[in-house]
C-alpha cells in the first residue's frame, strides 16, 4: 500500500514538474512577486467533533500570521475518501502544492501537525523534497511536528500535566493513547513516557500501532494497585481511535481491557489540539520556515 501510495505521489509530482516548467519559462527569467503562503498538513479526521481541533489550529495560526494566506491538507487518502463522499473535498499535500504553486505562490511554509516525526510526516518531507527539486517555488520550507527536539518535549510534558482533570486525585493514573508507528520515532512515546513519570510517576503513554501497547500498560498499572485512570487521547484530534480504540466498548478497547483488569476508567474525549498549550508548540514552529523567507 505504502509502495503504491508513492508510485502516485510521483506520477503527481512527474506531471507538475512539467507545469512548473512551463510557469517559469512564461515569467521570460524575471523572478516572480514575492507571495508568502502557510500549508497546514494534517492526517486528518472524518470525524465531525474533530474539527474543533483544527479549527482552534486554523485560528491560532491566522492569529500570529494574519498577512499569510493559509491552506489545508490531508495525508490520509482514507480520510479524505470519507470526506468526499460527505461533499467535502480535503486536497493531499501534492495537490494542494501543485494549486499554491498555480495562485503563483513563490515562498510556501508546509507546518506538520502530526505528533511525531513519524511515517507520514517523513513521507511528507519527501513531498516537500521534490517541489523543491521541481523549482517552481522560490523556497519551500517543512517545518517539525509537534515533539521534534527536546525543548518541544519539556513543553509537551508541561502541557500533558497542564491538561489532566483536575478532579483527579493523587494515586489515580492518567493513561495517555498515541497512535504510534512503524518507524524508528516511535521510540518518542517511550521518551514521553519517562520523561512525564520524572514529574508524576502516575501517568503513562501506550500506543495503538506501536509501543508500548496497552498490554504493557494494563501491567504497569497494576503493578502500581491503582484501580482508577482517566484515559487521554495523545492525538492532535479526539477521533475514531478516541472513541472507539480507547474509549469504546468494544472488548479490545482499552477502557473495556482495563475495566476487566478491575480498573475504573473514566476517558477524557479531548484532542491535543483543543488545548492552546499544545497548539503553541505547532505555531511556534511556523516560526521556523518563516524565519527564512
Amino acid at each position: 500500500m505504502r509502495a503504491k501510495k508513492r508510485c502516485g505521489i510521483m506520477l503527481v509530482l512527474l506531471f507538475f514538474l512539467a507545469a512548473a516548467q512551463v510557469h517559469a519559462s512564461a515569467g521570460h527569467g524575471h523572478q516572480a512577486d514575492r507571495k508568502t503562503g502557510i500549508l497546514l498538513v494534517a492526517f486528518g479526521s472524518s470525524e465531525a467533533s474533530a474539527q474543533v481541533s483544527f479549527e482552534n489550529i486554523d485560528r491560532k495560526v491566522k492569529a500570529a500570521y494574519p498577512d499569510t494566506p493559509v491552506r489545508w491538507a490531508y495525508t490520509s487518502d482514507i480520510i479524505r475518501n470519507k470526506l468526499a463522499g460527505q461533499g467535502k473535498v480535503l486536497d493531499s499535500p501534492e495537490v494542494a502544492l501543485a494549486k499554491m504553486l498555480d495562485e503563483k505562490f513563490t515562498h510556501v511554509a508546509v507546518q506538520s501537525l502530526h505528533t511525531i516525526g513519524g511515517a507520514e510526516y517523513h513521507d511528507l518531507r519527501k513531498t516537500v523534497g521534490a517541489f523543491k527539486i521541481m523549482g517552481g517555488f522560490q523556497k519551500i520550507i517543512l517545518g517539525y511536528p509537534l515533539i521534534a527536539t527536546q525543548e518541544d518535549m519539556a513543553r509537551a510534558v508541561d502541557a500533558i500535566i497542564g491538561t489532566i482533570p483536575p478532579e483527579r486525585k493523587p494515586g489515580e493514573a492518567v493513561v495517555l493513547m498515541g497512535h504510534g508507528t512503524h518507524h524508528p520515532s516511535n521510540a518518542f512515546y517511550a521518551a514521553l513516557m519517562f520523561q512525564l513519570q520524572l514529574k508524576d510517576p502516575n501517568i503513562f503513554v501506550g500506543t495503538v500501532e506501536g509501543y508500548p501497547d496497552v498490554g504493557l500498560i494494563k501491567d504497569l498499572v497494576l503493578r502500581k494497585k491503582i484501580r482508577k485512570a482517566y484515559l487521554m487521547p495523545f492525538m492532535s484530534v479526539a477521533g475514531d481511535h478516541a472513541k472507539n480504540d480507547m474509549a469504546g466498548d468494544e472488548a479490545d478497547s482499552w477502557k473495556s481491557i482495563l475495566t476487566r483488569a478491575g480498573i475504573t476508567c473514566v476517558p477524557v474525549l479531548k484532542g491535543t489540539a483543543e488545548y492552546d498549550a499544545f497548539v503553541d508548540i505547532w505555531v511556534d514552529h511556523v516560526a521556523g520556515p518563516m524565519g527564512h523567507f
